[in-house]
């Protein structure tokens, strides 16, 4: 288990080459919670199913109540796109899954 205030660079997938500090410790709560939740292909699920399944596994000692869960949720999600470990389907509203051989 990570220190409280450790930290881990995150990627964006609309910016390439930007990385952004976060609290590990949440991080890895999410991406372990957001890659079990997630289908294994296209089209995906949608952001709002996802974050519905996602919250009642997420650790209350980290998300209480589920606050800050959706801003962890796009963070981790675009996180793991550029790291080519997760997919989004080109659909209207986006769906994502879990694809391509990338790794932290």
């Amino acid at each position: 288990m990570s220190a409280p205030d450790e930290k881990i660079e995150i990627r964006n997938v609309n910016a390439p080459g930007r990385t952004e500090r976060v609290n590990r410790a949440k991080y890895d709560a999410m991406r372990e919670t957001l890659l079990a939740v997630l289908p294994d292909r296209a089209p995906g699920a949608t952001v709002a199913n996802i974050k519905s399944a996602l919250l009642p596994r997420l650790p209350g000692d980290l998300y209480p109540e589920g606050k800050t869960a959706g801003w962890w949720l796009k963070a981790v999600q675009l996180d793991l796109e550029a790291r080519g470990m997760i997919a989004r389907s080109l659909t209207k509203p986006i769906r994502l899954y879990r694809g391509g051989s990338g790794g932290i």
